[in-house]
């Protein structure tokens, strides 16, 4: 089976950027506007079709998002991407509405419940019951404006720091709930969500929990996952979404450039983080999954990041690039790479690696590279 075949089978992915909201909201709040803006209109660059800019929340609990108004007023504004930004409550949504547009609400209604009561008390000083409380006027809305399509979303959806294990039971329980809902109003539910702000995820519970709601909703076409990498393992939980679901389907992954991401109420700061970005482009790509972003303009994105944010970030790709194919290829008698600067030479040059030791002692030659030359010689005539 090609490459092609494979990739025929598997869901279209859709990839929405989160650094500048779920990256930005952990790190220093000092961050001046021009370089949150330069990084904002680099990954506009990238071919990201989603891009979450910011978050509209009181700026004495999060300073990080105190300039949000002015980094949307100053940014580049790029045909074709969709650029949102988070709302929480009725004063966000109002200082959002200035912006709208170039930002862009999401419409369809929803339900949502997090499966940790204890998570939504801290993080958005609401309860489990006053979210399950507020649902019949929002279907009572939905079918006051003629709405035909709905989504259903649970949060904490595979663990909690403060509660433990959420049962897949438990979640399956939530959706069920509010998918009646939904059904018992006439209107059909498209779009499943599912968070993971404390990093639960691992790839068993993210296939089994995708292959139970398929099962038991096969009009579910709408797949978005939002999960944190406290534990390492949010790329592997992408990977196992990917391969659990279909053709038909739609996979929305939730990522940040270089992995940056975290939420101060859960517990684990900036060691929340998420999958970066330029990881998971790379991986998606080579399951050959167009996602419709330049892998070299990410690794660009994600190498500014860095100086953006002043630290080393927790991304791959952007320290080793692509894998060198045709004319990439690393020359055989490269010297020693050792240092992450000598192994920036993929897209820096291999100025950064003169001088180090070359061991040997004659030019290396290989029958296996003087055939790949010469098929790239024959496919370039």
């Amino acid at each position: 089976m090609t490459r092609a075949t494979h990739a025929a089978a598997l869901p279209r992915v859709e990839i929405v950027e989160e650094g500048m909201r779920e990256g930005m909201q952990i790190e220093d709040a000092s961050i001046p506007v021009a370089d949150r803006v330069e990084l904002l209109d680099s990954l506009s660059d990238t071919g990201l079709g989603t891009i979450v800019v910011g978050s509209f929340v009181r700026a004495n609990w999060v300073p990080q998002m105190a300039s949000v108004e002015e980094v949307i007023e100053r940014m580049k504004v790029v045909p074709g991407v969709r650029y949102t930004a988070l709302a929480l409550n009725a004063k966000g949504v109002e200082r959002r509405a200035r912006f709208v547009p170039p930002l862009t609400v999401e419409v369809a209604p929803r339900l949502e419940v997090h499966a940790c009561d204890v998570f939504v008390r801290r993080n958005t000083n609401r309860s489990q019951a006053d979210e399950i409380g507020s649902w019949p006027a929002v279907v009572t809305r939905a079918v006051q404006a003629g709405t035909t399509e709905a989504t259903v979303r649970v949060n904490a959806a595979f663990g909690s720091n403060f509660v433990g294990d959420i049962a897949p039971a438990d979640v399956l329980a939530h959706l069920e709930a509010m998918i009646g809902r939904w059904e018992e109003a006439g209107i059909a539910v498209r779009t499943v969500w599912l968070g993971d702000p404390m990093g639960w995820n691992t790839p068993l519970a993210v296939e089994t929990l995708l292959t139970e709601i398929q099962a038991r909703w096969p009009g579910i076409h709408r797949f978005h996952l939002h999960l944190h990498n406290q534990r390492g393992a949010a790329l592997v939980s992408a990977y196992a979404a990917v391969r659990a679901l279909r053709a038909q389907h739609t996979l929305v992954l939730d990522a940040a450039i270089g992995g940056v991401g975290g939420c101060p109420y859960c517990g684990n700061g900036r060691a929340t983080g998420m999958m970066p970005t330029e990881d998971l482009v790379d991986m998606v790509e080579e399951m050959g999954i167009d996602t419709g972003v330049d892998r070299d303009a990410v690794i660009e994105a994600a190498v500014l990041a860095e100086r953006v944010f002043g630290h080393r970030l927790y991304g791959k790709t952007a320290l080793a690039g692509r894998r060198p194919r045709g004319a990439a290829l690393y020359p055989p008698d490269m010297p020693f790479v050792e240092t992450l600067e000598e192994a920036s030479h993929f897209r820096l040059g291999p100025e950064v690696y003169a001088g180090q030791r070359t061991p040997w002692r004659e030019p290396i030659t290989s029958p296996q590279l003087d055939r790949v030359r010469r098929a790239q010689a024959a496919t370039r005539g």
